[in-house]
């Protein structure tokens, strides 16, 4: 039994944990679906853990708090996704509180275990729970608790990863995303990955894949989630040079406002920075004015999301009928997603102007509704053909109704009746859609010619039913122009859908001016969470 550590037994427990974590790497990545469900923390703890035992493995330090800090400064510039930002973040408390120690015994390890929560929780700027942050926390409080008691490591470690285990069984219970997919947190269950394989080390023992038991965690269903849910596209991160004098907490406050899962990280030499954000570009100009960047990437987490969920449905197959009609619906935007699901849709696509999805994005839903006759509704004149295609690509009734926007959508689906026959069906949701008038708020992303009418970079257009009826540099003056032209059409019903770049209150300042012309019309608000369209309002 063991009652301390020295910088080569570290160094063994940290090659062991990569190894660990390279066994189920991919059985953490199919939890991973908080803080967006892209499916790579294992990929991305993996790599964070590599880096420090490759740093590792080239030395023979027997100081522990030497070789802590060695662990440490390769894994802050090496750490990959939030996850591995954490982690990092874990290790760097850890080897501080061991710093100037050439070994540690079981109070002193878990004091540090202690320190490493601390640290994390302190450089989050939104610390959540159910996480890898609750999971270390709990087993370092009960590492420090039996610590106390007993002098042998391998004691205080086995009950620490005993209450890592019921950390993480409960991480379902406490974060609502989690609770949505049924599954445990991903960045937790590396983190016990790690603890497991430190005490193999210390037993002499290699860490070894999961047996089939231990690897029957249930996997998260992506398509459960919309690209749509992630509302900050891009993962990036960056590693830049401490040249200027200027303090990196103003970098945390100029960030803070341009996404989420940040966390800044600095030391003497660099600032390691991880956001998730819709303008990278602004982000890294900024970077620039703290000195230069050393190391830059970014993902484009919606596309991870996709490419995971055409993997898992590859290997799904076509479902079995278990009714005769399902529905599956092209949109964008996590709240038109929820309206269209409330309305009974089995499967949602993710696209619309400007990001069309294939016939093989569609072909998927399909083949996972279980229905015998699948109704699928575009909501975009583009993608109308690409859905046809599908027909003769599986062994389901195919029925494209041909909307042309999301709340032709809506109005179809609002009409639907299982009793009905399929004539009858198309029929009465081809009528809805006829009774629909659509308004698109938008902007110009390029100087361009439409209809006949200039338009300039920056302006704001209005389109109803595709027809261009307002250009303007004034948000307010659109809005006025888009009540105008719906009050010369008959309308009882008014339903606001507003963006993602749009707040409650612009939303609901718009609301109130299109009231001002509308007297009579009921006019409902609702956060679609669509991207390109400021605005999108129906008219029955």
């Amino acid at each position: 039994m063991r009652d301390y550590i020295d910088g080569l037994t570290f160094k063994d427990m940290m090659i062991n944990a990569a190894a660990g974590l390279e066994s189920q790497k991919q059985a953490i990545n199919e939890l991973n679906v908080f803080p967006v469900p892209d499916g790579d923390t294992g990929t991305n703890m993996c790599l964070t853990l590599n880096a420090a035992a490759a740093e590792l493995g080239k030395t023979e330090q027997r100081s522990l708090g030497k070789a802590a800090e060695t662990a440490a400064s390769a894994l802050l510039r090496g750490a990959r996704g939030n996850s591995g930002v954490i982690l990092s973040l874990l290790f760097r408390g850890f080897a501080r509180s061991l710093k100037g120690k050439e070994k540690a015994g079981a109070a002193e390890l878990a004091e540090a275990m202690s320190d490493g929560v601390s640290a994390a929780y302190k450089a989050v700027m939104k610390p959540a729970e159910g996480t890898i942050l609750t999971v270390s926390r709990l087993a370092a409080e009960k590492a420090k608790a039996l610590a106390s008691e007993k002098s042998n490591i391998e004691e205080v470690l086995q009950a620490s990863i005993a209450a890592a285990k019921e950390a993480l069984a409960n991480t379902v219970n406490l974060n609502p995303v989690l609770k949505k997919a049924g599954v445990i947190d991903a960045g937790g269950k590396g983190y016990l990955v790690i603890l497991e394989a430190f005490l193999s080390a210390l037993r002499g023992e290699k860490a070894v894949p999961p047996s089939v038991s231990e690897a029957s965690d249930s996997k998260a269903d992506f398509a459960d989630f919309s690209a749509g849910d992630i509302i900050f596209a891009y993962c990036t991160e960056f590693i830049v040079k401490r040249e200027n004098k200027k303090n990196p907490r103003r970098l945390d406050s100029f960030l803070s406002g341009l996404g989420d899962s940040l966390v800044v990280v600095d030391d003497d030499e660099i600032i390691k920075v991880h956001v998730h954000t819709n303008s990278p570009g602004v982000v890294l100009t900024e970077a620039l004015t703290y000195g230069s960047l050393i190391t830059v990437k970014i993902e484009n987490m919606r596309e991870q999301h996709s490419e995971t969920v055409s993997a898992m449905q590859e290997e799904d197959g076509v479902a079995a009928p278990e009714k005769k009609y399902g529905m599956v619906v092209v949109c964008a935007g996590a709240g038109m997603e929820a309206v269209f699901r409330d309305l009974g849709a089995d499967r949602t696509v993710s696209g619309g102007q400007t990001m069309n999805p294939s016939t093989d994005d569609i072909l998927r839903q399909i083949n996972r509704t279980p229905a015998e006759v699948v109704f699928v509704f575009p909501n975009n004149k583009n993608i109308i053909m690409a859905a046809e295609q599908c027909a003769g690509l599986t062994e389901k009734k195919v029925i494209v109704v041909p909307t042309l926007t999301m709340p032709q959508g809506i109005a179809a689906m609002l009409e639907f009746e299982s009793s009905l026959d399929e004539a009858s069906l198309i029929s009465k949701m081809e009528a809805a859609c006829a009774r629909v008038k659509t308004v698109q708020v938008t902007y110009a992303a390029r100087d361009s010619e439409y209809d006949g009418h200039s338009i300039r970079e920056g302006d704001y257009l209005a389109l109803l039913d595709g027809r261009l009826i307002a250009i303007d540099r004034d948000s307010g003056a659109i809005l006025g122009a888009v009540a105008e032209a719906l009050s010369s059409i008959p309308h009882e019903f008014v339903t606001v859908f507003y963006g993602s770049d749009v707040s409650e209150k612009q939303a609901e300042e718009a609301v109130s001016t299109l009231g001002e012309k509308l007297p009579d019309a009921e006019i409902t608000l609702i956060s679609g969470g669509q991207p390109v369209y400021y605005y999108i309002i129906s008219a029955e």
